[in-house]
């Protein structure tokens, strides 16, 4: 078996010596109580004990190989706040031809009572499964009867037609582990790179042969038995501004290489991108599908005909397709319906909808290539060799002239050349049908900009009015767009705005261009709101940061080992001129702010006056990077508690006799 162990070079030990399952259902003093500042002082919960194995065996009612994970945990429940840890979620895999089963589950709460350990058994009733999506179904269980104290334990097997990723053991979760360890037996006919990923160590790693694991046909075969140890395990904490967890967290990964049949015939699985190309031009439901432009022979004429060169004929063609196809909320590299039926019945996946998008362009004698890619939650792509499965989403690329754009026509609120923020996650890979592929960068073409404008008069009686005026442009006229079509009309979602603002009443409102989404949206809003209540105008404090102030800093932790991910670089911009009734004089104000993050990532400028009795406030706060690796992380949070603390100064004004 060969292993590939990255970042991490670790060497097999043949060693006899191998940890067991623990004994299920036997709750100690030890357990009871274990000091959780051993390992996490702020811990609501802590694992005690995990252990899992996993193994290909044959299934006796099929005669088929499967795989078998068994896992087992413990866990100590600290206080209210880890009844969480109860609530557990097994996702398991179903198609249409097989699925993966969920057996001999048990699972039991133990209180210490009286001296004595009393186990509550959870009911069988008490499990339920639900369907996901189409290819996903959870088992879901809570245990009964928690106490802050109580310790909780769970055990089941998996039994699983899925021999490409035998099965991935994650070291790391939301709870910290005392000890997590992993044992495997992987037949010698079975080749698999092995990975760990996360930037955790092994605390060991045991390699011995197991005689004779599995009989095929008569065939004996050995089995390479390998266990990885992991202890001390800090929890791995989500913060805002990330891609997948599934990527930073410490675990180890599986990958089928290559297969060995008992009569000698070998089948490879790691293939090259030749391979694959070769491969996907030929699949009926992707190659096939890119060369379908025939269904448009007869409609590209009508859809271009006001196009004056080759974009204005690809802008036609994308506003047209998103018209015609409706997202059934289904991602995917395949074509599930065919581009034919998808135009028909005016409804597919992503395959669907981009298939035809590329067929189209196609018919419009435009350069079109396909681009898979692995969404921001689905993780990061292993660019060592092409892994099919590891794709789950697909966008359209034209180039025109020395100009190149990415295209997805799921949503009908992105603008031609804009890419949905799921879909801007490291590179992805250009799919053309007469040459090689090739890798390109998602990044997203356009910063989410937005400006407000506030010009007021502050009224004798203590109430502000005046108009604001907000653009937005990018992912931020995107996400604005978007929530406005929540809603059955513009006046619905004013309201909704109203109700979320209660110190604010707007009075009037003025959308344009929510459908011309290659325009700003501007929303013009004439509001009203109490400064004081007019009994003290004399001298009284006035905040000028009510619109997008920030209260909260989103970075926390004393560490991040993992990127701040924003997805595009930000910018936001605030112009407030408000003007008083009567002459006043400024007696304190916010201070005049000017603070930058390292290599012009970026900055936050505040700069408030005072004069004509007109109180003016204009402040930015930009983010020129759409990444920040780790090492940034802590210039970020000191950056956010620097303006929080600014923006909890005021204008304190006196009036002048």
């Amino acid at each position: 078996m060969k292993i590939l162990l990255l970042p991490l070079a670790l060497c097999f030990l043949t060693l006899s010596s191998f940890a067991q399952n623990f004994p299920f259902g036997q709750a100690t003093y030890d357990d009871l109580e274990f000091d959780k500042n051993k390992i996490d002082s702020n811990a609501n919960a802590v694992v005690l004990k995990e252990f899992g194995t996993a193994s290909i065996q044959i299934d006796d009612a099929t005669g088929q190989l499967e795989l078998v994970f068994e896992y087992h945990t413990k866990i100590k429940i600290y206080n209210k706040n880890g009844f969480n840890a109860a609530n557990v979620v097994i996702p398991t895999y179903k198609d249409d031809s097989r699925q993966e089963n969920i057996i001999d589950l048990k699972a039991s709460t133990f209180n210490y009572i009286n001296d004595n350990f009393a186990e509550t058994i959870m009911d069988k009733k008490a499990v339920f499964i639900e369907n996901k999506s189409k290819y996903t179904r959870l088992t879901k269980f809570t245990l009964p009867n928690l106490k802050e104290g109580s310790i909780i334990e769970y055990s089941y097997k998996l039994r699983s037609p899925r021999l490409f990723n035998f099965k991935t053991w994650q070291f790391q979760s939301d709870l910290p582990k005392v000890s997590s360890e992993y044992l495997v037996y992987i037949p010698g006919i079975y080749n698999y790179n092995v990975s760990l990923r996360g930037y955790l160590k092994l605390t060991d790693q045991k390699s011995e042969i197991s005689k004779e694991c599995l009989r095929i046909n008569g065939v004996k075969i050995d089995c390479s038995k390998i266990s990885y140890l992991m202890k001390n395990v800090p929890a791995f904490v989500e913060e805002e501004n990330m891609t997948a967890a599934s990527n930073f967290k410490s675990a180890i990964y599986f990958e089928l290489s290559d297969y060995t049949s008992p009569n000698g015939g070998k089948t490879s699985y790691t293939k090259t991108w030749k391979d694959v190309d070769y491969e996907l031009t030929l699949d009926k439901s992707f190659g096939a599908q890119m060369k379908r432009k025939d269904l448009y022979k007869d409609l590209i004429a009508g859809i271009t005909k006001d196009a004056t060169d080759d974009l204005q004929k690809a802008k036609a063609v994308f506003a047209y397709i998103k018209k015609q196809i409706k997202w059934n909320n289904y991602y995917g590299i395949f074509s599930e319906e065919s581009v034919k039926k998808a135009l028909e019945i005016r409804s597919g996946n992503i395959a669907d909808i981009n298939f035809n998008l590329i067929a189209a362009l196609s018919a419009a004698n435009l350069d079109a290539e396909a681009v898979i890619l692995s969404t921001r939650e689905n993780g990061t792509l292993n660019k060592l060799y092409p892994i099919i499965s590891d794709f789950n989403y697909i966008v359209a690329k034209v180039n025109i002239g020395d100009q190149s754009y990415l295209l997805d026509a799921s949503e009908p609120l992105l603008p031609f050349g804009l890419l949905p923020l799921r879909c801007i996650n490291d590179q992805g890979r250009v799919i053309n049908l007469k040459k090689a592929s090739y890798w390109i960068d998602l990044k997203a073409s356009q910063k989410a900009v937005t400006s407000y404008i506030l010009f007021g008069k502050l009224n004798d009686d203590g109430k502000l009015t005046g108009t604001l005026t907000t653009h937005s442009q990018g992912y931020s006229a995107f996400n604005r767009r978007r929530e406005i079509k929540k809603y059955g009309s513009v006046e619905e979602y004013v309201e909704k705005i109203d109700e979320r603002l209660p110190r604010i009443k707007i009075l009037h409102q003025s959308i344009s261009n929510i459908d011309s989404i290659e325009n700003v949206l501007t929303e013009v809003f004439e509001v009203e709101f109490t400064v004081n209540d007019g009994s003290n105008n004399k001298q009284f404090y006035l905040s000028p940061f009510f619109i997008n102030a920030i209260t909260k800093n989103p970075f926390n932790l004393d560490e991040r080992t993992y990127p701040v991910d924003l997805g595009a670089a930000t910018d936001e911009r605030i112009s407030i001129n408000i003007v008083l009734p009567e002459k006043y004089e400024l007696l304190e104000k916010p201070k005049n702010m000017a603070i930058g993050l390292p290599n012009s990532g970026g900055k936050y400028l505040l700069n408030t006056t005072f004069e004509n009795n007109t109180l003016s406030l204009n402040q930015a706060l930009q983010f020129n990077n759409a990444i920040y690796e780790p090492e940034l992380y802590l210039y970020l949070k000191e950056f956010y508690s620097k303006i929080i603390q600014n923006q909890k100064s005021e204008f304190l004004l006196k009036k002048v006799n």
